[in-house]
């Protein structure tokens, strides 16, 4: 099954390809979207890293991949419309053990678009197609304990606290101290959008 695209009400959702090299150098020079990350914008040469990395991960599980997106309603080139990237990749970090049928749920939106409901509009549609086209038995995400913002979106989603842990950081930011935490949804607690209280 190839990563096909994907649509929410005001998102088109398109699999990460060679073109949106750009975008993502784009996203990823912002120092408050990586301020969980890596608590600095990435050099381009780390983005064409990752960019390349990312391509890969989608060649693993048919289905899963990474997803860029954009506004379904404005009209213009893509950089006018880009909102950010969303991913559905199976566990690959130092903390997640390959488990057949789990993935990781991820999102990066560029700062002219948070506190939009755009992250978790994205990540609804992502746990929609790995519950019931990918098969996918359980979806985790994880992130620094002191990320608000991003548990946030967690919750909103549905998904519920699993556990804390800590890493060992490289270029350790802020908070890191703190630890990790990782909320999960498994795919008998699913619920599609208007179906739940």
């Amino acid at each position: 099954m190839p990563q096909p695209l994907l649509q929410t009400a005001r998102l088109d959702l398109v699999p990460l390809a060679d073109d949106h090299l750009e975008l993502e150098v784009e996203l990823d020079s912002d120092p408050e979207v990586l301020r969980f990350l890596w608590g600095r914008p990435r050099t381009r040469e780390e983005v064409e890293r990752n960019h390349h990395q990312r391509l890969a991960r989608a060649g693993i599980v048919d289905g899963l991949g990474m997803w860029v997106g954009f506004l379904r309603s404005v009209e213009g080139p893509a950089r006018q419309r880009f909102v950010g990237l969303w991913m559905l990749t199976p566990p690959h970090g130092p903390s997640q053990e390959p488990v057949v049928g789990e993935a990781d749920l991820g999102y990066r939106v560029l700062r002219r678009h948070w506190r939009q409901g755009y992250a978790s509009e994205g990540s609804r549609e992502l746990l929609r197609h790995g519950f019931e086209v990918v098969g996918l038995t359980r979806v985790f995400a994880q992130t620094m304990a002191v990320n608000a913002g991003s548990r946030a979106t967690m919750t909103s989603i549905g998904m519920q606290f699993a556990r804390g842990f800590h890493e060992q950081h490289d270029e350790p930011v802020p908070g890191s101290e703190q630890g990790e935490v990782e909320y999960e949804l498994r795919r008998e607690d699913w619920a599609p959008r208007g179906t739940a209280g």
